[in-house]
């Protein structure tokens, strides 16, 4: 059982890793030296639905992913307006979830986490 638990940490810290964003800040400011590109999101825990609000230097190629705990994509949606909304579908359990947005290059510009308890 140690032993479980053991791997399961170590294969935890290897994939959140690959969810923090390349500038190692947890700053109001992004690698551009500008504001965030989220301005928020909401609700948080969320039910059924996330809602993103973007402010007004979002470019249309970035994209919204969002990981499961484990590392799954569960949606990759473009940036086209400053509003989007992720509605929850079955494979969206409760739990926890991480986003990214992506550059055109696929460069992380920011991340974050919510919470589902459906």
């Amino acid at each position: 059982m140690k032993r479980a638990i053991i791997l399961f940490l170590f294969f935890m810290v290897i994939i959140g890793e690959s969810f923090i964003a390349d500038d190692h800040s947890y700053s109001t400011i992004n690698n551009s030296g500008s504001l965030h590109k989220i301005e928020r999101f909401y609700p948080n825990p969320a039910i059924q639905y996330i809602r993103f609000d973007f402010s007004e230097s979002v470019d249309k190629y970035n994209v919204l992913e969002v990981y499961n705990f484990m590392g799954r994509k569960m949606s990759s949606v473009q940036v086209f307006s400053r509003k989007l909304t992720i509605y929850f579908d079955d494979n969206f359990t409760r739990g926890l979830y991480i986003f990214q947005l992506r550059d055109r290059s696929g460069r992380i510009i920011e991340s974050g986490k919510f919470q589902v308890i459906q």
